[in-house]
């Protein structure tokens, strides 16, 4: 992703031209003088709560008119996965 530096009065003189240069990818540095001012980049795409995704889980189960199971074999490799974890070593932080 490149940075971009770019003056407060060029921002403000084509301030869609930067945000079209975010929506591309760039990242940019809003300066006054030498001294960085802002910095504008693309927003982290929204996420879920547990309990949004449980919500619509239980929507679309009633939707389809049963309860979607999980595969065979993914329970398999989760129910390994969680017997393989150890205790956290906590030692260290005191």
């Amino acid at each position: 992703m490149a940075t971009i530096h770019i003056s407060e009065d060029d921002a403000a003189r084509d301030f869609p031209g930067l945000l079209a240069r975010v929506r591309a990818g760039a990242e940019v540095v809003i300066e006054n003088g030498a001294n960085p001012v802002a910095v504008i980049r693309t927003a982290a795409p929204p996420r879920r709560s547990i309990s949004e995704s449980i919500a619509l889980a239980e929507a679309r189960s009633k939707d389809l008119g049963y309860k979607p199971v999980m595969d065979a074999g993914f329970a398999a490799d989760l129910e390994e996965i969680i017997r393989s974890r150890k205790p956290r070593d906590t030692s260290v932080w005191e």
